[in-house]
C-alpha cells in the first residue's frame, strides 16, 4: 500500500476450525472490503492504497483463498456462512458496526450480510455484485457447471481453469492495464489452493446461495451499486438491485468492466468515499 500507510497482518479465529488472514491499514471510519472468487487481499489493493487515508480498511483473505485457511467440508463455503466469517472478523476487532463493500463472490457475502445483520452496515457499495439466482432451474445447472469445475481443478487442472476464467468475456477489459497487470493477476490466482477454490464453487457458488431477492425490500442499509460501463449483464442486475433496494442508487463507472474496481480504482475509490461520507454524514 502506499501514502506511508502501515499495514497489520492478522491472522484472526472465526470460530474453533476456521482462521482467516487479514489486512488491516489506515484509521478513521472502519471499512471491511471482501474479494471476489479466486482473488485475495491483493486485488482490494488498490482501493485500500485509496482509502486508507480516511478509513480503518480491513481487508480478510476470504475462506479457501490466499492465507486463509481452507477447510475441507462444504458447509464452511456458503455464502451465509462466509457473512458471519466477516461479521466474526469485526468482532474480533471491536467493530460494531462498519462500511461494507464487496466485489462480486465478497458482493454477494456483502449483501446478505447486509440483510441479515442490517443494524451492523452502516453502508453497502456492490461492485459487479448480485443477489443470487431467482430462478430455481437456473440455480440448477449452475450447480452442475459449478461443480465439473470443481472436479477439474481437483483433477489438476487449474492452470488452464485460470486460464479460461480470465478469457470470460466479464474480463476482457483487464487487457487496457498491459501485459503487466495480466502476468500478475493470472500469478495471483495460481497461488491460491486449488482445494480452496474447487469448494468455494461447490459451497459459495450462485447456483447454492439462496436467492435475496424477497428479503431486499426489508434491507434499508444504503447501498451504492457499481458498475463498469462495459459489462452489460451486471449493469441489467445493477437496475435491478437499485429498484429491490429501499435506499439505493447506482454508478457506472466509464471505461471499466466487470471489476471496475481494477479497471478505475480512482473513480471507484471516489464512489466510496463520497458514499461512505453521506452515510456518516446522515
Amino acid at each position: 500500500m502506499s501514502h506511508g500507510t502501515a499495514i497489520r497482518r492478522l491472522d484472526i479465529p472465526v470460530g474453533d476450525e476456521l482462521t482467516l488472514h487479514n489486512e488491516v491499514s489506515g484509521a478513521g471510519a472502519p471499512l471491511l472490503m471482501l474479494h471476489g472468487f479466486t482473488g485475495d487481499i491483493s486485488t482490494m489493493g488498490g482501493l485500500s492504497q485509496r482509502l486508507s487515508a480516511s478509513h480503518l480498511v480491513v481487508v480478510p483473505d476470504m475462506i479457501g483463498h490466499g492465507r486463509s485457511d481452507v477447510p475441507e467440508s462444504v458447509e464452511f463455503y456458503e455464502v451465509g456462512a462466509m457473512a458471519r466469517q466477516v461479521e466474526a472478523v469485526a468482532d474480533h476487532l471491536g467493530l460494531d458496526d462498519f462500511h461494507l463493500v464487496g466485489y462480486s463472490m465478497g458482493g454477494r457475502v456483502a449483501l446478505t450480510l447486509a440483510c441479515g445483520s442490517p443494524h451492523r452496515v452502516r453502508s453497502l457499495c456492490l461492485v459487479g455484485a448480485s443477489a443470487g439466482i431467482a430462478i430455481e432451474t437456473e440455480r440448477a445447472q449452475r450447480r452442475i457447471d459449478d461443480e465439473e469445475l470443481a472436479v477439474r481443478i481437483e483433477n489438476g487442472g487449474l492452470e488452464s481453469f485460470v486460464d479460461d476464467w480470465m478469457a470470460k468475456p466479464l474480463f476482457t477489459s483487464q487487457a487496457m492495464l498491459g501485459p503487466d497487470h495480466l502476468a500478475e493477476a493470472r500469478r495471483q490466482r495460481l497461488s491460491n489452493n486449488p482445494s480452496g477454490l474447487a469448494w468455494s464453487l461447490r459451497g459459495g457458488g450462485t447456483g447454492t446461495m439462496p436467492p435475496l431477492h424477497d428479503r431486499l425490500s426489508s434491507c434499508d442499509v444504503a447501498a451504492t451499486l457499481v458498475v463498469g460501463d462495459g459489462d452489460e449483464k451486471f449493469s441489467k442486475i445493477a437496475d435491478q438491485l437499485t429498484r429491490l433496494l429501499p435506499n439505493a442508487t447506482s454508478e457506472v463507472v466509464p471505461g471499466a468492466g466487470h471489476a471496475a474496481h481494477l479497471d478505475q480504482p480512482d473513480l471507484v475509490a471516489g464512489i466510496i468515499l463520497a458514499h461512505t461520507t453521506k452515510a456518516d454524514l446522515s
